[in-house]
């Protein structure tokens, strides 16, 4: 026992303990995540790059502990919310299993920083962003001499990445759709009757005059105004509709300023892109009902939230049940809203092992 106590003095004596605490300061925090999660593996891959995609350049990150996994290309969501900062709290067990591409998109996060707005706002159409994903599968594709991929897209994302799966699925292995877009319209109003159901349900004044106000709220055949939008998301959030039993989504966004991919400059303007990019690509995108996508030639996988009324995970759900796939996975998380791969880390983790990685396994598409 003596000589117990006499290790813990003295290794407590080595680390500073009779000195006084000093606060950590971000960079610090930050060192000490991408210490820990450092890919230290002898075939294992860890790279931050400016990769040329569209004609600009555009931040890239790619981590895993074995080249030779399948690649997982994460298309974030937004416009603008990027995936990257928040990564190092979701990602770190799936780098054992799929080898995790993730970049910010065009008017998203470091890339955003790259270029001028004026030069790009007139390249935010849906097409162009559709483009930029199809080069960066190609290029993810040909780095790796992968002929097959997997593509995840999430919220915004999933609409890009619905077009690859419409597109190309001789380049995926699946695609995994997570708060899966498919009916704008119909996922708007319903947002809207959740939240102002919940308003009166608590008596919220407030809440019931500003989601009255913006009534007939996404009617059919009107664009719904950038506002109003706006009106609807911040009640949607806080009835929990975004994150359960939350009333924002800042434990996901808080995550990003502890990322060891950003320097201070970067984190204090990470959303300037989310700013720029949604006014322009948002409404527009949700006026589109893509319920008449009936049939898929790749398997079709969902991650959806049970509480999810930000894209509501209803109607995903029921475009799920009617379209037709070779192979098709449904998974609901009972305790998620719209950001289950940060709200339950794991049985996402677990999902994509379980379900996704085995279709590589049958392709030989894993290592040894």
């Amino acid at each position: 026992m003596r000589l117990l106590i006499l290790i813990t003095v003295f290794v407590a004596s080595a680390f500073g303990a009779d000195e006084p605490a000093k606060p950590f300061s971000r960079a610090e925090a930050a060192a000490i995540i991408a210490n820990a999660r450092k890919i230290v593996t002898p075939n294992g891959v860890e790279r931050l790059e400016k990769v040329r995609i569209g004609g600009i350049e555009q931040w890239v990150s790619i981590r895993g502990a074995d080249r030779r996994n399948p690649i997982l290309l994460y298309i974030h969501g937004g416009p603008g919310y990027v995936s990257i900062p928040m990564s190092w709290w979701f990602t770190r067990g799936c780098e054992e299993y799929f080898t995790v591409v993730q970049w910010d998109q065009r008017a998203a996060g470091k890339t955003h920083l790259l270029t001028d707005p004026a030069r790009i706002a007139p390249t935010l159409t849906r097409e162009r962003m559709i483009s930029d994903t199809e080069e960066m599968a190609t290029w993810i594709r040909r780095e790796f001499g992968k002929t097959k991929i997997f593509v995840l897209g999430h919220s915004w994302g999933s609409f890009l990445g619905l077009q690859i799966a419409r597109r190309h699925p001789a380049w995926l292995h699946a695609y995994i759709g997570v708060a899966q877009l498919i009916d704008g319209p119909e996922s708007e109003r319903r947002g809207w009757r959740f939240a102002i159901d919940a308003a009166r349900r608590a008596g919220n004044a407030q809440a019931i005059r500003e989601l009255e106000a913006i009534a007939p709220y996404a009617a059919r055949g009107h664009i719904v105004p950038i506002k109003d939008l706006y009106v609807q998301r911040k009640w949607v959030a806080f009835y929990g509709g975004v994150m359960a039993n939350r009333h924002d989504n800042s434990a996901d966004s808080a995550l990003a300023r502890l990322s060891p991919d950003y320097n201070d400059e970067e984190i204090s303007r990470i959303w300037e892109g989310n700013s720029f990019a949604t006014p322009r690509l948002l409404p527009e995108l949700l006026g589109l009902d893509l319920t008449n996508i009936r049939k898929l030639a790749v398997p079709l996988i969902l991650f959806e939230g049970r509480h999810d009324r930000n894209v509501n995970a209803e109607v995903a759900a029921d475009w799920f049940n009617k379209v037709e796939a070779p192979e098709k996975n449904f998974v609901w998380f009972e305790h998620s809203g719209h950001m289950p791969m940060t709200e339950e880390p794991g049985k996402f983790f677990l999902s994509l092992v379980r379900i996704a990685r085995p279709i590589a396994e049958k392709a030989g598409d894993t290592a040894p």
